[in-house]
């Protein structure tokens, strides 16, 4: 695109100055915490690195009481200012946390005498880490336990199938070092992934730092920098990581700070580092940890078995290995007990790390059945061989082969499993890699035109930067359109296959792709506040919040494997007592062995055969595979809670404007009712309505624009309006040279005791029936006009209703529109129970009503006016372009503003839970069935019995069969596909 192309747009560019800024504050999505914290947070100021502390303070009497508090604050070295209101109590202090905390203020009005109310008690910090070596439900529960013990943590959730753990913790008591050092005391590894205080964090690779002197020139010239909030210096990796506020600097201005602090150019030259994604580098050395494992155990397993089992089936190949040693031992228990050794105590070694650190937090998991079933085999296999050894006269069979097979499959099934586990995040690892690497960088002059195109890592790009992108290339950042036209895919975000047109003043999506023209964006949300960023974030907390379902689980691991130790000693000791007593004939008893041995073989089948780790995987890999699935459709779940709740809705409540209409008005008709000519109509209403920000007043005064009698392409001038005042909820006013102008609806009228007369009220009866809103134009005490100004409903609006129908689930409407008008849009699509003219919570109070008759609730809403509804629902979902408090209040998102995904919410919810309940019947099922079977049930009757080797491949096969299970949930498609008329034309 050339500079010429560029400054044709200029105009509609300044147009959107001031939209502009408030996109640039306000994040697409609002990334969701699961702690709620019901005190007021200090804010950070970004260009000092100071926090100011907002609260209250009791007793003050009069103006010398806030005096004295003020003056012994600012006594206090790091408090930079303090003002106490007299009158109020309020107080505001700014400090430095690094030199004084937010406890010795508080602890310093106190001691002055008065009592402080409101008061941030504690930062709250947020920390992630990786967690390795979790084998099932136990293993999370008691890291959970563990973590909530320590001093400063508020409360910690461990994600088994997410093998994550998150930390909310008081920096001031403890830090994510000392959080590390507890998982790794209670037996598990631990990495940091991130720290949620820090979400603006940039890597930078420094070449020239040599010295302690440059390592203190580039950490002093970046701490002086604005916006910088902390400087982390790693003098052996030659790296800086820098904590900065994206509103005041960025990467690039961050590697200049660095390269001009050079004593000589060029001294220093620092370039961005990416560090490598945690989540997939840890899944790869788990998979490959698992594989060698397996394969080193193979290869001495095999040979155990063939010496073991096909051999002495092969004379008289095999005869060799009877040749006895000494007494009666033989060179094949030799060599069995060589290769079974190094399969036992080395590969073997983390089951008996497992089961030592379970025990140590007195808890049992599978690596205590795994070594305690292992252990038996072995050491008696040790006895029979030195039984062998010592005497001359001895029958007596080891079973080798048990121990080392039963390792072998373990670790097969653990392999299988870890690669199932990673494909459960298959759909949010392709939504982290959308971001296209590069992007191109266009420098403008002040008139707007293009001067310069450079390429540069996505990484690098900041606020207000203008990006360059041509067809074919992907968005990098979210922004706004400030040049140029072009339809953009937004599948890979939203799940909708059909391009969306994009003009100047649209906004745009990182990750998404631009199909055929070239389009200059203005970046407005970079790195972390990126919808990509935020949907990846919401996703992740979501996997990793647990769901109510899984209380089974827990409940069930608590007893299951002292349930399971007891069982199988109960089964080796019946066994042998019925055996010793002569309670079954001896030739069930199969050849070398005894009876001891075959009661010990029952007991360790028993041991090997339960699986808690298919009880533990059954919800959280259904959760991770829904969450991500329903995050490449464009439904946003905020974890388990929420994915649950929505399989139980019976009830949806809609709210009109936004959500069951476009959320854009528009006018469709004006008429006058006196005798002004429709030039002095449109431009006293131009002039009246021209302050206004309210989506009414543009439509108005862009429809009047176009209805004007045009002397040139744009109204010559614009009166100034004198005395405006806004109305909220019923219009404006002014005074525009001698006239009195109201515009608004007939509550305004009424209150400057403007005449409606019958001509007037027939016309907003007629505009009301056709659902359409009538705003009224009164001059000088009379009506002289009316436009009627529609919000056309949604296209898929009726068939989504019907399709909920169909469902079972009733729809009800919840507006603060006119009855007539909410009754109309009602009619249109096909709801028969209407609350109109309600407020706010007034909404909420219709919901509860609903909830108290035994309704399940959904909430579906886009404004602020709806938040207190969304939290009041059982399940909120909140339509994605509404505003940032709705999409907090809510359980759900709906990225691309489509209804059709309240269908696909409500659907997949109980897709996930019948997958659920399923995996449930199967795991519990499979212990249920197994166990019987391994203690032998069926020997007597069919002569079936289960070989430790088997009864552990059979484990090992339970897991694996769970995690398919919920990877069969990455088939799931929408049940209605409605065509989306929006942005398409």
């Amino acid at each position: 695109m050339t500079g010429k192309g560029i400054s044709s747009m200029r105009p509609q560019s300044k147009n959107m100055e001031v939209d502009e800024k408030d996109d640039i504050k306000m994040p697409l999505l609002q990334a969701s915490d699961d702690l709620q914290i019901l005190v007021p947070q200090p804010r950070e100021n970004a260009r000092k690195g100071i926090k100011e502390l907002t609260f209250k303070i009791k007793g003050i009497e009069c103006a010398s009481c806030a005096t004295s508090i003020e003056s012994s604050l600012k006594k206090l070295n790091g408090v930079e200012s303090a003002v106490i209101s007299p009158l109020e109590g309020g107080a505001v202090v700014r400090h430095k946390p690094q030199i004084v905390s937010a406890k010795t203020i508080k602890e310093t009005i106190e001691n002055v005498g008065f009592k402080v109310d409101g008061f941030p008690e504690q930062d709250i910090a947020v920390c992630r880490l990786t967690i390795k070596g979790m084998a099932c439900t136990s293993c999370s529960e008691s890291l959970e336990r563990a973590l909530s013990s320590i001093n400063g943590v508020k409360r910690a959730v461990v994600g088994l199938a997410l093998e994550e753990a998150k930390v909310h913790f008081d920096p001031h008591v403890t830090n994510a070092n000392q959080i590390i050092e507890a998982v790794e005391d209670a037996g598990f590894g631990a990495d940091l992934i991130n720290s949620a205080t820090d979400p603006n964090k940039v890597h930078l690779k420094v070449e020239g730092m040599h010295s302690s002197e440059d390592v203190s020139i580039i950490k002093y010239a970046l701490e002086s920098a604005l916006g910088v909030d902390l400087v982390e210096m790693d003098v052996e990796g030659n790296m800086v990581k820098v904590s900065y506020e994206p509103d005041v600097t960025g990467p690039r201005d961050l590697i200049q700070c660095i390269e001009a602090a050079a004593a000589s150019p060029a001294a220093y030259h620092a370039i961005f580092y990416a560090p490598p994604r945690q989540r997939e580098k840890e899944q790869q050395n788990e998979i490959s940890k698992y594989r060698n494992q397996f394969l080193w155990s193979s290869l001495f397993s095999v040979p155990i078995f063939i010496l073991s089992m096909a051999l002495p089936m092969l004379p008289p190949y095999g005869n060799w290995i009877d040749y006895k040693i000494h007494n009666m031992f033989t060179i094949g228990m030799l060599l069995r007990w060589i290769l079974c050794t190094p399969v036992q105590f080395i590969i073997g070694q983390r089951f008996y790390l497992g089961a030592y650190h379970a025990l140590r937090r007195k808890s049992a998991n599978m690596d205590v059945l795994v070594a305690l079933g292992t252990n038996v085999a072995y050491f008696y296999s040790v006895y029979i061989l030195i039984k062998a050894l010592t005497l001359d006269k001895f029958e007596g069979q080891e079973f080798f082969e048990t121990s080392a097979m039963l390792i072998s499959f373990i670790l097969l099934g653990k392999y299988l499993e870890v690669v199932a586990k990673g494909k459960t995040s298959d759909a949010l690892a392709k939504l982290t890699v959308l971001a296209p690497d590069t992007a191109s960088l266009v420098k403008m002059d002040n008139d707007g035109n293009a001067i310069l195109e450079t390429e540069i890592s996505t990484q690098l790009i900041q606020r207000n930067d203008i990006i360059k992108i041509v067809p074919g290339a992907k968005v990098p950042v979210d922004g706004i359109v400030i040049n140029g036209q072009s339809h953009v895919n937004e599948s890979m975000i939203t799940g909708e296959a059909k391009p969306v047109t994009k003009r100047p003043g649209d906004k745009v999506i990182g990750g998404t792709v631009n199909e055929n023209g070239c389009v200059l964006v203005k970046a407005t949300h970079v790195g972390s506040e990126t919808a990509l960023s935020q949907i990846v974030q919401l996703v992740e907390a979501a996997q990793l919040a647990r769901a109510p379902v899984q209380k089974l689980a827990d409940k069930i691991s608590r007893f299951f494997v002292p349930m399971v130790v007891s069982a199988a000693f109960v089964t080796w000791f019946s066994w042998f007592i019925t055996g010793e007593a002569g309670v079954f004939p001896k030739h069930w008893i199969p050849k070398g062995m005894d009876k001891f041995e075959l009661a010990l073989q029952f007991g360790i089948s028993v041991l090997v055969v339960a699986c808690p780790c298919a009880l533990g995987l059954a919800t959280p890999t259904a959760v991770m595979v829904a969450t991500g699935k329903g995050a490449s459709q464009g439904v946003l779940i905020k974890g388990g809670s929420a994915l649950e709740k929505a399989h139980k809705v019976n009830t949806v409540v809609f709210d009109k404007t936004g959500t069951l209409t476009m959320g854009k008005p528009t006018v469709v008709s004006a008429v006058l009712f006196s005798g002004f000519t429709m030039e002095q109509f449109c431009d006293l209403t131009i002039a009246a309505e021209a302050n206004s920000e309210h989506p009414i007043s543009k439509s108005v005064v862009e429809h009047a624009k176009k209805l004007r009698p045009k002397s040139g392409s744009v109204v010559v001038h614009v009166e100034e309006t004198e005395d405006f005042e806004v109305h909220p909820g019923a219009g404006v006013s002014g005074k525009i040279g001698d006239s009195l102008v109201l515009v608004g609806n007939k509550r305004l009228m009424r209150a400057y005791n403007v005449p409606v007369n019958h001509e007037v009220e027939m016309y907003i009866s007629a505009m009301e029936k056709l659902a359409r809103t009538c705003v009224l134009v009164s001059i000088d005490g009379k009506v002289a006009g009316a436009f009627a100004v529609t919000d056309p409903v949604k296209p898929e609006a009726e068939r989504v209703i019907s399709f909920l129908h169909s469902m079972c689930i009733s729809s009800i409407m919840v507006t603060g529109d006119n009855w007539s008008t909410a009754m109309a849009i009602a009619k249109e699509v096909g709801i028969d129970k209407v609350f109109a003219e309600t407020d706010p919570m007034g909404k909420a109070d219709k919901i509860k009503e609903h909830q108290m008759k035994g309704s399940t609730v959904a909430m579906v809403g886009d404004g602020i006016n709806d938040s207190p509804a969304l939290a009041a629902a059982d399940v909120g979902m909140a339509i994605g372009a509404g505003t940032d408090v709705a999409i907090e209040a809510a359980d759900i998102v709906l990225i691309k503003s489509n209804l059709e995904d309240v269908i696909t919410a409500i659907d997949l919810s109980r897709k996930t839970m019948s997958r659920i309940r399923l995996n449930y019947v199967w795991a519990l099922g499979y212990n249920i069935l197994a166990m019987p079977i391994a203690a032998g049930i069926l020997f007597p009757f069919a002569g079936i019995r289960l070989p430790p080797w088997l009864a552990g491949a059979c484990m090992a096969a339970s897991s694996l069969s769970v995690v398919c299970s919920s990877l069969l949930l990455q088939c799931y498609k929408k049940p209605l596909q409605v065509e989306d008329a929006e942005g398409t034309d």
